[in-house]
C-alpha cells in the first residue's frame, strides 16, 4: 500500500471531509406545500429537498473526492508521465544537439587614467548604472559581431552560416520533391551581404553578456555545438571588444586632431584679420587716447557752465526790461526813479515837482535811454549765448564721434584678445591631443580568458524531471477534465451524493446476447453476481418500508434502454423464488417488449382484462421458468395515460392485490410519456433504474422533477448494467470487486 492509499484509508475511517468553502452564505431549500401523499410513510417533497440540498452543495469543493478522482485515474496519470518521460528522454538523448558554453571575464576600469590629461578630449567609462548597462549593449552590438565574423571567417562555418547548413539538405529536398512530384521552385542565390548578415545574426545569437551587479566585471559567454568553437568565439569576442575600445578612442582622437587643426588655422586667420582692423581704426580716428577724449569732455563741461550763465543773464535782463516797461506804462515816476541808480535820472525826478512838463519830458526821455541800454545789454547777452550754444553743439558732435571711435576700438581690442585666448587654448589642446595618439589604452582588460567549455544542453536529468512533472500535470488535467465532462454515474456513492436518495441495488451487466436468454440465465446461475445483486435489490425494496412492505412495485427509468424491463423480470423471478405469488405486469403497452423475453405469450392482455372482455385468469399466463404469472401489454386505440388514470385500473389493482402477494409493473420511461406518473399514483414503491455510465445527471434530475409534479417519491435507485472491467479501468475495481465477491460467497452459502 502506497502513501495515497494510506491517506485515503485514514480519511475514510475517520470520516473526515475536507472542503473548501467558496460561498459562505447558502440559501435553505424551500419546502413545497403539497397534498398528503398516497404512499404510507413517504414524503412527497423529499425529492425536491434532496435536489435543493445538492444544489446548495455545488459551492463546495470536496478535496477528498478530488484526491480520490486523481487516485482513480492514477493509471492514466502514470501513462501520461511515462509517455512524457519517454518523449523527453528521446529528445534529450537522441534528438537534442549538445551545446557547450565557454566564458571570458573582463573588467572595466572606470578611473580612466591617462598619461596626458586630456579628459575633455576623450573620457573613459563612467561608473553609473546606465553607463555600465550601455557597455553591455556595446559588447553585444552588431559592430563587434561583424568584427568577430571577419576575424574567424565564420561565413565558411556551417554552424553559423545558415546557407551552408541548408546546402547539405539539397539532395534530400530534391529526392523529396521527386517523390511528391512537385515542381522545384528556382531559388535566387543569396548575395554576399545576405550571407554575411545571416552569419552575424547567428554569431550574436551564440553570445550572451552578463554583468556582476556588485562589481565592474562582465562575462562574455559563447554557446555553440563545439567545445573549441565556444572557447575561440568567447576569447575572440573579448579581444574584439578591447581592440574596439582602443579603435574608438583612436578614432575620437583623430577626429579631435583634425577638428582642432582646422579650428586653430581658422582662429589664426581671424586673429590676424582683427589685428589689422584695429590698426585701420587707429589710423582713421584722430583720437590718440582715452585721456584726450576726457580733456575734450572737460572743455565741453566748462562751455556748458558758461552757456548756462549767459542764458541766466539774458533771462534776468528780459525780466527787468519787462518790469521797467510796466512802470513806464503805469507812470509811477517814483518807482521808475528807484529802478535805476542813475544820478541824472534822480535829479530829473526831483525837478518833477517844480519843473513842470519840461521836467517830466526830460525824466521820461532819460528813463527811455536807460531802458534802451538795458535792452542793448540783453541783446548782447543773447547773441553771446547763441554763439556759445553753437560752439557747444559742435563740441558735443565731436565728442560723440570720438566716443564711437573709442568704443569700436575697445570692442575690436576685446575681440582680438578673446580670439587670441581661444587660439592659444586650441593650439595647446592640439599639441596635447597630437601627443596622445600613441598613448591610448582600453578601459577594459581580460581577467580570465576562456580555457575549456562545459556542456550546458541538453540537461538530461532536468528534461526528464520536467517531462515527468508535465506528464503528471497533463494526466491529472486529463483525469479532471474527463471527470468534469462526465455526466453519468459510475458508483452508487456518486448517484446518492448527487440526488440525496438511496441506491437500493447495483446490478452488473448480465452476460447474455439476447433478451430471451435472461430467464434461463437467472434460473441456471442462481449464485452469479447478477443473481445475488437482484436478490439484494429485492431485500432493499422490501426493507424500504419496514412497517408496510410494498406489494405493488413499479420499475421505471428516465429513457428507454436503461434495463428497467430486465430488472422487473429479474425481480419477479426472485420474488417467485421466495414462494410468493407474483404477477409481472407489462405497463409499457406502447413498446410491448415482454414477448422478446417470454415464450408462448397470449395475444390478449392488460387491455382485455381492464375492459372486462376477458377474465384475468384467461389473459394471464404462468411461465414455469420465471415462476410467476405474466400479464402482457396489448395494443389499444385509447391513450395509455388515460387507461392508467381510469377508475377501472384502480379497481383492477385492488383486485390483483387480493390475488397476488407481489405485483411488479414495468412502466414506460418518465421523460418519454406521462404513463409512469399516472401508474405511480397506485403503487407502493417506485424503483428508478439508472444505467451505469450512460444516464446523465440532467436526465435523472429531470425524471425526478417530473415525478415531483405528480407528488411522487421514489423508494430508491437501481444502478444497472455495471461493467466490472470498466470499473477497474476507472479505478473503482476494489469498490465493486469487493461487493461482487461478497455476493458470490453469499450465493454459495445459500446454495449449500
Amino acid at each position: 500500500m502506497n502513501l495515497w492509499e494510506v491517506l485515503l484509508t485514514a480519511f475514510q475511517r475517520k470520516g473526515t471531509l475536507l472542503r473548501v468553502r467558496i460561498c459562505e452564505t447558502q440559501k435553505p431549500a424551500s419546502k413545497l406545500s403539497v397534498p398528503e401523499f398516497r404512499m404510507q410513510g413517504q414524503d412527497p417533497t423529499s425529492n425536491n429537498r434532496h435536489l435543493a440540498a445538492r444544489d446548495d452543495d455545488t459551492d463546495e469543493i470536496d478535496l477528498l473526492e478530488l484526491a480520490g478522482t486523481l487516485w482513480r485515474g492514477k493509471w492514466i496519470i502514470l501513462a501520461c508521465s511515462l509517455l512524457s518521460a519517454a518523449m523527453g528522454g528521446y529528445y534529450a538523448y537522441r534528438m537534442a544537439i549538445p551545446m557547450y558554453s565557454a566564458g571570458t571575464s573582463i573588467a572595466i576600469d572606470t578611473s580612466g587614467p591617462q598619461i596626458v590629461d586630456i579628459e575633455n578630449v576623450f573620457s573613459g567609462v563612467s561608473s553609473d548604472w546606465y553607463s555600465l548597462n550601455t557597455e553591455v549593449g556595446k559588447i553585444s552590438s552588431r559592430r563587434l559581431g561583424e568584427q568577430v565574423v571577419r576575424r574567424l571567417d565564420l561565413t565558411e562555418n556551417p554552424d553559423f552560416n545558415p546557407y551552408l547548413a541548408t546546402s547539405s539538405d539539397d539532395d534530400t529536398s530534391g529526392w523529396l520533391s521527386n517523390l511528391l512530384q512537385t515542381d522545384e521552385i528556382e531559388e535566387v542565390p543569396p548575395t554576399e551581404t545576405e550571407i554575411f548578415n545571416a552569419t552575424v545574426d547567428s554569431a550574436l545569437g551564440a553570445i550572451t553578456v552578463n554583468r556582476d551587479p556588485d562589481s565592474y566585471i562582465f562575462t562574455i559567454t559563447a554557446t555553440t555545438g563545439d567545445r573549441g568553437t565556444s572557447v575561440l568565439l568567447a576569447n575572440t569576442h573579448a579581444d574584439a571588444y578591447i581592440a574596439d575600445q582602443i579603435a574608438i578612442k583612436f578614432e575620437a582622437i583623430e577626429r579631435a586632431v583634425t577638428w582642432l587643426t582646422e579650428r586653430v588655422t581658422e582662429l589664426e586667420s581671424e586673429l590676424q584679420r582683427q589685428e589689422d582692423g584695429i590698426k585701420d581704426l587707429r589710423a582713421q580716428s584722430s583720437l590718440s587716447s582715452p585721456e584726450a577724449l576726457q580733456a575734450i569732455n572737460q572743455q565741453a563741461n566748462d562751455m556748458e557752465d558758461r552757456l548756462k550763465e549767459l542764458r541766466s543773464l539774458a533771462d534776468e535782463a528780459e525780466a527787468k526790461i519787462a518790469r521797467l516797461e510796466a512802470l513806464r506804462d503805469d507812470g509811477d515816476f517814483e518807482s521808475m526813479a528807484r529802478a535805476f541808480s542813475d544820478p541824472v535820472l534822480q535829479q530829473l525826478y526831483q525837478r518833477l515837482e517844480t519843473g513842470g512838463e519840461e521836467a517830466k519830458e526830460l525824466f521820461e526821455s532819460r528813463f527811455s535811454l536807460l531802458l534802451e541800454r538795458e535792452a542793448s545789454d540783453r541783446r548782447r547777452a543773447s547773441t553771446q549765448a547763441e554763439a556759445l550754444e553753437a560752439s557747444y553743439a559742435n563740441l558735443q558732435n565731436e565728442i560723440a564721434a570720438k566716443t564711437q571711435d573709442l568704443i569700436e576700438l575697445q570692442q575690436a581690442e576685446r575681440e582680438v584678445e578673446a580670439t587670441r585666448v581661444l587660439y592659444e587654448t586650441f593650439l595647446t589642446r592640439l599639441k596635447e591631443t597630437t601627443v596622445q595618439r600613441g598613448l591610448q589604452e582600453a578601459d577594459a582588460l581580460v581577467l580570465s580568458p576562456a580555457i575549456a567549455a562545459r556542456k550546458v544542453a541538453p540537461r538530461e536529468r532536468r528534461i526528464l524531471a520536467l517531462s515527468i512533472i508535465l506528464g503528471i500535470m497533463a494526466g491529472a488535467g486529463l483525469v479532471l477534465l474527463q471527470s468534469l465532462l462526465h455526466r453519468g454515474f459510475r458508483t452508487a456513492e456518486d448517484l446518492e451524493k448527487y440526488t440525496g436518495l438511496t441506491v437500493l441495488g447495483q446490478i452488473p451487466r448480465i452476460p447474455i446476447s439476447r433478451r430471451a436468454e435472461l430467464i434461463p440465465y437467472l434460473k441456471a446461475k442462481p449464485t452469479s453476481a447478477a443473481s445475488e445483486a437482484i436478490r439484494n435489490l429485492r431485500t432493499s425494496v422490501l426493507l424500504s418500508n419496514i412497517d408496510t412492505p410494498p406489494e405493488v412495485i413499479m420499475c421505471t427509468s428516465s429513457l428507454p434502454g436503461e434495463g428497467k424491463t430486465t430488472q422487473a423480470i429479474a425481480l419477479a423471478h426472485n420474488f417467485a423464488g421466495l414462494g410468493k405469488k407474483v404477477l409481472l405486469l407489462e405497463g409499457d403497452i406502447r413498446r410491448r417488449t415482454f414477448s422478446q423475453y417470454l415464450d408462448n405469450a397470449p395475444e390478449k392482455g392488460l387491455i382485455s382484462a381492464l375492459s372486462g372482455e376477458t377474465p384475468l385468469e384467461d389473459v394471464t399466463f404462468h411461465d414455469d421458468a420465471l415462476g410467476a404469472d405474466v400479464l402482457i401489454g396489448e395494443k389499444s386505440n385509447v391513450n395509455a395515460a388515460d387507461i392508467f388514470s381510469s377508475d377501472r385500473f384502480d379497481q383492477f389493482l385492488t383486485y390483483v392485490r387480493s390475488v397476488y402477494d407481489v405485483i411488479i409493473i414495468d412502466s414506460p420511461p418518465v421523460l418519454v410519456v406521462p404513463d409512469a406518473r399516472v401508474v405511480g399514483q397506485s403503487v407502493d414503491a417506485i424503483l428508478y433504474v439508472v444505467k451505469w455510465e450512460k444516464t446523465t445527471k440532467s436526465q435523472v434530475e429531470a425524471g425526478l422533477r417530473q415525478l415531483e409534479t405528480a407528488n411522487l417519491r421514489i423508494a430508491g435507485f437501481s444502478l444497472s448494467q455495471i461493467d466490472t472491467k470498466a470499473m477497474q479501468k476507472y479505478g473503482y475495481g476494489k469498490k465493486y470487486g469487493a461487493y461482487g465477491a461478497a455476493t458470490v460467497e453469499a450465493g454459495k452459502y445459500y446454495e449449500n
